[in-house]
């Protein structure tokens, strides 16, 4: 993210900056042979195999699938239950050293990079369903569990968890930065569906934010600790267990594509649908070059304008209620609709709209991904997606829009060469642009990547300095030494 004035914030001067970046390598240095000093403790705990120092592994570590820089640690630690985090935290608290959580290194903003250096926990190895409770629809997991593995868990039971960002995240790290996805507009996001989790603190302690082993539909208990941890990013504590929801597999299930005359239109069906009660699962946005790349990468030959992608559940009476969807988007102009009532036309219509990361990198081989989000009430979607693609033309950028349209959600997959320095000037500016016409329009620079490096000025202008000052104040007194994935969300104090 490029350097801003921020209310409240002075950047510093060319002289201090340098100072600080000269201090932070001498510091990064001084970290390494701390690390090295202690390496004989983690491997007491964790084994020899759970200790690792090699190169590629901690470059694996060291970056996400964000266009942030890798920053590796100096060391990849892979524990293997709650007493040995808790075991390795504590050596780490002695020694001051930085700690990382990762999962499964799919997020969109930087947030695993160890930009101090330190120690990174890998919680692949931690991987257990615990606890399922069918006639109670919960079920407690480890962090190394994936969206996937669990719903594959379940396959037998009538159960499911539909929280879907696309990405095949730990569950862990979905909490970790609020993740939601496709299912959103009827589910909820991971903020809705975790009843409980289990943290480590950065001095070793361990905290169950709704109490040891509870896990109640709800509560009026206390702080909500639970919720304060989701969507921490790793910067309060590391998540080691979820007590997550569970729902009933629909009886019925049918999907659907419609394309419209215009991006108006398409949104005002979405408005119309969500008024009248429709309880439609999912109802996605896909612009014209978006749909453009999806036909070429799936091999579809759906129309080339802006459409809606829409899912709906239910019993098989209630579907047909549902179909009233189609006569409003007919209302709105829209054509072409088409039902995928059939599981094999369903998972082709959706595993297209998943690839869209990959269809859009299609449209210029060679070139990296920029992948950006912000939320805005319904009432404004129209116009900031009007206003995007201008912005996109204008700015000389390919920036397929794809949105979560039931949420006011969207994500700008901007195709970019990460050789050309004048082209990633214009992605960054752009970005900027995009996150302060959200926050214009009453809405929020990110509805689902989360903070990370890259939206913490943002952060500042939105939540303004009152609320980032409550935000610091929890950080230090749950992290007084800034352990805990230093450098995301907050900015950094001034020297």
């Amino acid at each position: 993210m490029l350097l801003r004035s921020v209310p409240g914030r002075r950047l510093p001067s060319g002289r201090a900056w340098l100072l600080q970046c000269r201090s932070m390598k001498t510091g990064n240095a001084a970290m390494t042979a701390i690390v090295h000093s202690v390496l004989s403790a983690f491997r007491s705990i964790c084994g020899e195999d759970g200790v690792s120092l090699g190169e590629a592994v901690r470059e694996q570590h060291g970056k996400d699938e964000s266009v942030h820089r890798c920053c590796p640690p100096d060391v990849v630690l892979f524990p293997r239950c709650v007493e040995e985090v808790s075991a390795l935290a504590k050596i780490c608290s002695r020694h001051s050293l930085p700690i990382v959580p990762f999962g499964t290194g799919t997020g969109l903003e930087g947030g695993v990079s160890a930009v101090t250096g330190g120690v990174c926990f890998s919680l692949r190895n931690m991987n257990q369903v615990l606890d399922l409770h069918q006639e109670d629809f919960d079920v407690t997991v480890e962090p190394g569990v994936t969206r996937k593995a669990l719903n594959s868990y379940l396959r037998d039971t009538g159960l499911w968890f539909p929280v879907d960002p696309g990405a095949d995240a730990s569950l862990c790290g979905m909490a970790a930065t609020s993740a939601s996805g496709t299912n959103a507009v009827r589910y909820g996001t991971m903020r809705e569906n975790v009843l409980n989790l289990e943290v480590v603190l950065a001095d070793g302690s361990v905290l169950h934010t709704a109490g040891k082993g509870r896990r109640p539909r709800k509560t009026a208990a206390g702080y909500n600790l639970t919720n304060l941890f989701v969507g921490s990013e790793g910067t309060l504590g590391i998540i080691t267990k979820t007590t997550l929801r569970l729902y009933g597999i629909p009886e019925a299930t049918v999907a659907a594509v419609c394309s419209f005359p215009s991006v108006q239109a398409a949104v005002d069906s979405t408005v119309q649908i969500l008024q009248v009660g429709v309880p439609v699962a999912r109802i996605e946005f896909l612009d014209d070059v978006m749909m453009d790349a999806c036909n070429r990468f799936s091999s579809l030959s759906y129309a080339v304008a802006p459409s809606l992608f829409l899912e709906f559940h239910g019993s098989g009476g209630s579907l047909e209620e549902q179909v009233k969807a189609a006569d409003i988007t007919q209302y709105n102009g829209g054509s072409g609709f088409q039902w995928a009532k059939d599981a094999k036309t369903r998972e082709r219509l959706w595993k297209a709209r998943h690839d869209a990361w990959y269809a859009s990198l299609s449209l210029r081989p060679g070139c990296k991904a920029y992948a950006t989000d912000v939320c805005v009430p319904l009432s404004r979607l129209p116009q900031i997606l009007v206003e995007t693609k201008e912005d996109l033309i204008e700015s000389r950028l390919t920036g397929p829009i794809v949105g979560h349209v039931g949420d006011g959600n969207f994500h700008c997959l901007m195709v970019v060469d990460p050789d050309d320095p004048e082209e990633l000037h214009r992605v960054h500016l752009f970005v900027e642009r995009l996150a302060r016409r959200a926050l214009a329009m009453d809405g929020t620079c990110t509805g689902e990547h989360g903070v990370g490096l890259g939206k913490r000025a943002l952060l500042c202008e939105e939540a303004g300095p009152v609320a980032v000052q409550v935000m610091q104040g929890l950080k230090d007194a749950l992290d007084p030494s800034n352990l805990m994935n230093p450098g995301k969300i907050l900015l950094p104090r001034e020297l």
